[in-house]
């Protein structure tokens, strides 16, 4: 089973004053890389969603995928309806997707969340975003954007037959660091 795998790092970063959150420091390293450096042994080929100048991702060597036009307005999952594309385009037969601001994921998540579909579930909390999407479900994708306002990734999860994988662990390995303060309180 081939396995590409897409950081989303398209969020506004209100919480951290509009600083492109990929860029945020922790433990004196990007957020991206920390994510990189969890996601490498688990997946290839690795792309990061981000709108904006793609340029500032150059040093990592990996495509930068824009959402398209049309679901410019459609969240996180115009990212992955990107992702699902161009994985297809690779010759995945799956997408897992991670945000940026999640630099504790599991070394494991790949081995866990196979066979896809599939999302993380952690002290009963859906993870919408660390999730393995089927790359054939792009067009349904597509539609489902088109067509529901809303845009909810736990709807677009129930249309694929993701399956909920339970993890545990002391502390939340997809927390996300959302603040300053989240940042702080990671240790």
């Amino acid at each position: 089973m081939s396995i590409a795998a897409l950081i989303l790092a398209g969020g506004k970063a209100t919480r951290f004053g509009g600083a492109d959150k990929a860029f945020v420091s922790l433990h004196g390293r990007p957020l991206v890389e920390h994510v990189l450096e969890r996601l490498r042994p688990q997946a290839a080929p690795i792309a990061i969603s981000a709108n904006g100048d793609p340029a500032r991702f150059m040093a990592y060597g990996l495509p930068v995928l824009a959402d398209a036009p049309e679901f410019a307005n459609c969240g996180p999952l115009a990212g992955v309806a990107a992702g699902l594309a161009w994985a297809a385009g690779q010759g995945a037969e799956f997408l897992l997707t991670m945000p940026v601001d999640t630099p504790a994921f599991p070394l494991t998540l790949v081995a866990e969340l196979s066979p896809g579909p599939a999302v993380a579930v952690y002290a009963g909390r859906q993870h919408h975003l660390a999730a393995l999407w089927p790359t054939g479900f792009a067009a349904t994708l597509e539609d489902f954007l088109r067509r529901d306002a809303k845009y909810k990734v736990r709807d677009a999860l129930a249309l694929c037959g993701a399956r909920q994988v339970v993890f545990t662990s002391a502390r939340d390995p997809f927390a996300n660091l959302n603040s300053p303060d989240d940042l702080l309180a990671f240790g």
